[in-house]
């Protein structure tokens, strides 16, 4: 899940050309043309994806058991607009957005997540899941911006975002129709591999899409962008049978495990470019390998990012890392140890430092402060005190020694 569908072939258009660049950078653009903020991730332009790949690091350090900065989630809530939805970068955030401002499902979906998963964050993702509701398309589903036709890939990442805070997605409907009917209509017959497409052509016809596949094999199975590996080992096979959200998830795992049979990668081409590795999508193809059928249905992808992916994430920067520990979490291998590359050291490095046990009791009060209180200093002094009493007794106690 690179720079994000819809706002991909915008981004596309600054690496198309790039002698030896990879499929699609997640911070495509070498020299920002806005002043990076400090609380964010990246060095990229975050025009683009901005909340994408702040809300990505954001749930990978939380995924791995670190604690952000503070500033990097205060500036990730900072960017939503008042009626609770996110765009993808607000250069000024103290601005209100006004209907120039293109707020957009995905980094709405994203941000959600990230917040949802920290904790201590209900009102932002309580308005934003509010928001999203009040853009969902009569099939059920959502496009990427309000009103756009719905599609495989923003339907499943908003389909996470419900799940983190606690909705059941087949329960959230428009019209009488939910975001699995919506995903369950672009789901391919056996025929055509069991891929999902990401949304009709012009001519109402669906081709299979690697990246709509990844991302819809989650969102049938409820899931978000961390995804544990599931509980049942199982070969993914595709069935033409009941046409129902399990079973469309193992026709798309089926699919992508048929994608990568031969290479263990996905294959990307940019208009004017040669067909090369897709280590996006391929990383989101472990992650959704491992949520249907189980950590083994991902090794061979899992062994080939392990391998070859260290240079594509040091250029392409935090939303790369982040999707590489999603796929180490799926499939219980430690991200400090991946492929020899410390993830999580080298995520980390990307942005804000995160915070120790000693910042974080410092956010919460704890600090130097707490000696001034009639507990503090005297409270010490008493139970030196009481100890010394009692080393005494125990002293003497010694020295008397039995009696023979």
């Amino acid at each position: 899940m690179n720079v994000r569908r819809s706002a991909a072939a915008l981004a596309a258009i600054a690496v198309v050309g790039a002698a030896a660049a990879p499929a699609v950078a997640a911070s495509p653009s070498p020299s920002p043309s806005v002043a990076k903020p400090s609380g964010l991730f990246g060095s990229g332009d975050p025009t683009y994806d901005g909340v994408w790949r702040q809300s990505l690091a954001l749930l990978a350090q939380h995924t791995v058991g670190v604690e952000p900065a503070a500033k990097a989630v205060d500036w990730l809530t900072g960017q939503q607009c008042a009626n609770g939805a996110f765009a993808a970068f607000r250069a000024d955030p103290a601005k209100a957005c006004d209907a120039k401002v293109m707020v957009d499902t995905n980094s709405t979906a994203a941000a959600v997540q990230a917040l949802a998963a920290l904790g201590g964050h209900d009102a932002q993702t309580g308005k934003a899941v509010t928001w999203l509701k009040s853009v969902q398309n009569k099939d059920g589903g959502w496009g990427y911006t309000p009103g756009g036709a719905s599609d495989a890939n923003s339907t499943s990442v908003v389909v996470g975002a419900l799940t983190a805070v606690g909705q059941k997605p087949d329960a959230v409907r428009k019209d009488g129709k939910s975001p699995h009917d919506a995903l369950l209509k672009l789901a391919l017959p056996c025929a055509d591999g069991g891929a999902f497409a990401f949304q009709p052509d012009k001519a109402g016809k669906l081709a299979a899409n690697a990246d709509a596949t990844a991302a819809g094999v989650l969102g049938a199975l409820g899931e978000g962008l961390v995804a544990g590996p599931a509980a049942k080992t199982a070969a993914p096979a595709c069935s033409d049978g009941a046409r129902t959200p399990a079973q469309a998830a193992a026709n798309g795992a089926a699919y992508l495990a048929q994608a990568v049979k031969k290479d263990g990668h996905l294959v990307s081409a940019l208009p004017g470019a040669t067909d090369q590795p897709d280590y996006g999508n391929t990383a989101d193809a472990v992650v959704a390998l491992a949520a249907q059928g189980g950590a083994e249905q991902a090794r061979q992808p899992l062994a080939w990012l392990e391998k070859n992916a260290a240079g594509w994430a040091r250029q392409s920067g935090p939303a790369a890392y982040a999707q590489l520990i999603f796929a180490a979490h799926a499939t219980g291998t430690d991200p400090r140890r991946f492929g020899g590359q410390d993830l999580v050291a080298q995520l980390n490095a990307t942005g804000p430092a995160p915070q120790t046990k000693a910042t974080a009791q410092e956010g919460t009060g704890k600090d130097k402060k707490d000696d001034d209180s009639p507990f503090g200093v005297w409270w010490f002094v008493g139970v030196c005190l009481v100890a010394g009493i009692g080393i005494g007794f125990l002293v003497s106690g010694r020295r008397k020694g039995p009696q023979l």
